[in-house]
Parts: structure tokens; sequence; C-alpha cells
């Protein structure tokens, strides 16, 4: 999403390493269920992000129902970025996710 700050800093990093970025912005172009389906067999639960703002505003009835709908109906639920590369997928911009995309001693990126 374009306010992620992780999303542009993500987008940032891989394109000073010489790699193309494209930044999807959920809100704008949703997921698809056929994609939602194949993040969350990918990440599982790990998919949602249960500290964000949009969360926290959820009903306990809401946060209840079921992953896929959840991302549908509330896309920036969805903890970012998610990144593919080399026909894998990445979830977040931590550490271990900087070392993979990015090489070695990549985490001050």
């Amino acid at each position: 999403m374009k306010t992620c700050d992780s999303c542009r800093k993500a987008k940032g990093a891989i394109q000073v390493a010489g790699h193309s970025a494209t930044l999807r912005d959920l809100r704008e172009t949703p997921l698809a269920p056929n994609e939602i389906a194949r993040l969350l067999a990918t990440f599982g639960e790990e998919l949602v992000n249960r500290r964000s703002t949009t969360w926290r505003a959820l009903s306990g009835v809401e946060r209840a129902r079921d992953p896929a709908a959840l991302l549908t109906a509330h896309p920036a639920l969805m903890k970012r970025p998610v990144i593919e590369a080399g026909g894998q997928l990445h979830l977040g911009w931590g550490r271990e996710v900087q070392e993979v995309l990015l090489g070695k001693g990549a985490a001050g990126a």
C-alpha cells in the first residue's frame, strides 16, 4: 500500500540492489480470491496483521471470521509487504527477508 512504510522501504532497497519492484496498493487493486488462497496456503493466519489499527477496530464477531473473508472485506488487515521473488513468497521486511533478497549484511537497508 502506498502509505505503508515497510512496503516503501522494501521497494526502495530492492531497487537500490538493482532489481525491479512493483508496489500494489490493495485498496486500489484488491487481491482476487485465488491470490488470497495462495497467500494463506503459504503463510496461514500469520498473514492477518493482528497488531494493526484495522484489527483493533473490528468487533469480536468480525475477528472470528475466516481469514480469507477478513482479508477480502478489509485488505488493510494483510501483513505487509508480501514479496514474490524467484517463485518464492516472503512476508514482511525483517532481517531474514532482507538477507534472502539482498544478501548478507542487508539488514541495515
